[in-house]
């Protein structure tokens, strides 16, 4: 079998007297027939390619299906309505098996200690706001964003993605009866805040994709008369629009990367213009939370690992701010929700996070009162690599507190914490049944480890492992994850089809490389910019970690990332081939400097927060010149690669892993078979839209992969096998 070889065309790019000759800039168009042709060939090769792993994709498919409870309910949570009198529900979504999407439904409730029960099924009294299937019917991929009820609950305000851009059709109708409005409010972005029963405040996307204007629409007239509320001309901001908690306000926040500014809107006045909290001071971040009489505000203004301030609601500049909790260097504050009678913190301390929790008096005020030598009563779990974190309460006046509870060996599991009695209890755990051939799933038959490997400058980075606990000795296949930027934090988290891979004697672990945010803003801060190329060294560092500690080999060990995880993949491919077997490389950002030197294209120009600008700095070109993978392949033998994107991505265009892949099977030495990509044509960022389709495309990239690692080792020089 022939590989598709892409044709070259020379297109120079110059930049501060550097000159990239590109080959494979031509299949940029998506909608040339010529590239449209050649995708369809790379899609047919890799078909061929994979076509002896069929029956493993079937048996993987089967496995998670059979684990997963497909008829369900969520929890549910308690909202209260005013028409005028108070009128709560209980709002939930819920699964039927067979069927690709949720429905988002609602009951009256009655009690707060009795939620609906997932193990007695649907209420009869139930009431269907949306119904995620009967809308998805006519389209190939279909994306739920917005499905917000009005403060009386009686309309409905819900938008749709139907190709996969992030680019969402807002509409609206009557809970009861389903009468639609005949408005549609193309080309927003997600996230609606109502003031009052018939106003919708939304986002419009410019021409890069970009959140940046808010506008206010009175429900039933024409959208062509919409007002324009908010709009951001910094290219670097990205807006987003919500509604307080306790319902006050209409919430507009402006952000880039390393800058923030809030602006607030009384509901009880839709008509009046935002004002903001304080004024955009540039490396400045902060959040906003209204408390009744207050504001509570999370912020880095001196605070590197974050403080809570607190603010008069008219505030309107930092001097306004006064001090509750003074930053705690090494302990990352990451949010406050507040309610009327507590405020719950959530924290990363150690790599891991945990959640606080501190009473407001009768006049609003918090008590930080210290345990443990942090403010506020901790909530606990009995289980040391765990993932903890709270889920704010829709409700101002809940006297309890949710949280949600996993790890690599533990499903997870919403609880809730009594803050009058202390009680702790668990409404639910999400349920793995037992399959069919294997059993039941036993936490118990699994040990996680929590190790640390050295980096080359004396860095020490965590890694999260799980493996089966009676495993044999010696090397095992191995599949190692990473992401490493946004200060985005790689969690110890729980995945049901995990199963399948742990019970082939395969571990899986996970490499926290800095550019993350496992490990506080420092973490963040030692992976970006020029020190970008630390998140791509400390993932060889730990793959050589668990090399030499024994627990893989080279030949065993597989490579996993996806989006800027999957310019990672690409950077460690050219860094250490030899460390790697497979790579699975999932949306991957891997021609990032092209990207970044054209600010017409989606993203770009908020991406300079994140990455540096190389068209103004020299050096930042240089740096990304050095680690970009599309411009570094060097003619060596490559790990076997898989490059799966999506046509309609908009975050990570296709034509990035496009070229990747045409470079390879130029420049690399392998056989065509071992360079992959795989293009789905009816999907954007995250995937295909289905919960089967995202089951069958995971079958697919995972058995992938578990072949590469599993089977003998071909040894290259005279034809035989190692095995």
């Amino acid at each position: 079998m022939h590989a598709p070889r892409a044709d070259r065309h020379p297109h120079e790019r110059t930049h501060h007297g550097d000159t990239f000759v590109d080959h494979y800039e031509w299949l940029r168009d998506g909608a040339a027939p010529e590239v449209q042709a050649h995708l369809a060939a790379e899609n047919a090769f890799t078909d061929r390619v994979t076509a002896p792993l069929a029956e493993a994709r079937e048996t993987f498919f089967n496995d998670v299906a059979a684990r997963t409870k497909q008829t369900d309910l969520s929890v549910a949570s308690w909202v209260t309505h005013f028409t005028p009198e108070p009128r709560p529900h209980w709002y939930y979504s819920r699964t039927v098996e067979g069927l690709e999407y949720r429905i988002h439904a609602r009951v009256p409730a009655e009690h707060r200690d009795t939620p609906p029960d997932p193990e007695v099924g649907i209420p009869d009294n139930e009431e269907i706001l949306l119904d995620g299937n009967a809308e998805a019917l006519g389209h190939d991929f279909f994306s739920l964003g917005d499905c917000d009820p009005s403060p009386d609950g009686n309309r409905l305000a819900w938008s749709v993605d139907t190709t996969g851009d992030e680019r969402y059709t807002l509409g609206f109708r009557t809970v009861v009866g389903g009468h639609a409005w005949p408005e549609r409010i193309e080309n927003t972005a997600g996230g609606v805040a109502w003031a009052g029963n018939d106003t919708v405040f939304y986002l419009l996307t410019d021409d890069a994709w970009r959140p940046y204007r808010v506008m206010r629409h009175v429900i039933g007239t024409d959208p062509a008369e919409d007002t324009e509320v908010f709009t951001e001309t910094d290219d670097k901001f990205w807006v987003s629009v919500s509604n307080s908690r306790d319902g006050d306000w209409v919430v507009i926040d402006s952000s880039s990367k390393i800058t923030s500014e809030v602006w607030l809107l009384p509901t009880a006045t839709p008509e009046a213009a935002p004002r903001p909290v304080a004024p955009r001071r540039d490396g400045v971040e902060y959040a906003v939370e209204p408390a009744g009489d207050r504001l509570f505000i999370v912020h880095n203004d001196g605070a590197t690992d974050f403080a809570l301030a607190e603010a008069p609601l008219d505030a309107s500049g930092p001097e306004q701010w006064r001090e509750v909790i003074a930053e705690r260097p090494g302990v990352r504050l990451l949010d406050v929700s507040a309610h009327r009678g507590h405020a719950v913190l959530a924290l990363r301390v150690g790599g891991l996070t945990a959640i606080r929790v501190l009473p407001r008096d009768a006049s609003g005020d918090l008590d930080p009162t210290e345990q443990d030598g942090y403010p506020g009563r901790a909530i606990e779990v009995d289980e040391p690599l765990r993932t903890l974190l709270p889920i704010p309460e829709v409700d101002y006046d809940s006297p309890r507190v949710r949280f949600h509870h996993t790890s690599l060996v533990t499903p997870p599991l919403v609880g809730e914490v009594d803050l009058a009695s202390g009680e702790q209890r668990v409404l639910r755990r999400t349920p793995v049944l037992d399959h069919p051939e294997h059993g039941p799933y036993r936490p118990e038959d699994y040990v996680q480890e929590h190790l640390w490997a050295t980096a080359a400058d004396g860095t020490r980075v965590p890694i999260s492992l799980v493996r089966r606990a009676d495993a044999p000795p010696g090397p095992a296949p191995l599949i190692l994850y990473g992401y490493g930027s946004y200060e985005i934090p790689t969690e110890p988290t729980f995945a049901a089809w995990r199963i399948s891979l742990l019970d082939q004697g395969i571990t899986w672990a996970i490499a926290h490389v800095r550019g993350g945010g496992e490990l506080g803003r420092s973490w963040y801060e030692d992976g970006k910019f020029a020190a970008k190329p630390n998140t791509f060294t400390d993932f060889v560092d730990c793959a050589r970690h668990l090399i030499d500690a024994g627990y893989t080999s080279p030949d065993r060990l597989g490579a996993f990332g996806g989006s800027a995880g999957g310019l990672l993949m690409g950077a460690v491919a050219n860094l250490a081939p030899e460390l790697f077997r497979a790579i699975l490389a999932s949306v991957p950002f891997v021609d990032p400097l092209t990207s970044i030197l054209d600010p017409s294209l989606p993203l770009t120009v908020i991406e300079w927060d994140e990455w540096g600008n190389p068209l103004a700095d020299p050096e930042i070109y240089a740096v990304m010149k050095g680690y970009a993978p599309y411009e570094n392949l060097r003619p060596v033998r490559y790990p076997e690669i898989l490059a799966a994107t999506s046509f309609h991505d908009t975050r990570v265009l296709f034509v990035e892993p496009a070229k990747w892949v045409a470079a390879l099977r130029h420049t690399a030495t392998n056989p065509d078979q071992d360079i992959l990509l795989r293009v789905e044509m009816s999907a954007g960022h995250g995937g295909v839209s289905g919960r089967y389709q995202l089951w069958q495309q995971l079958a697919f990239e995972m058995t992938w992969l578990i072949d590469r690692i599993t089977r003998d080792v071909p040894d290259h020089t005279d034809g035989s096998i190692q095995g």
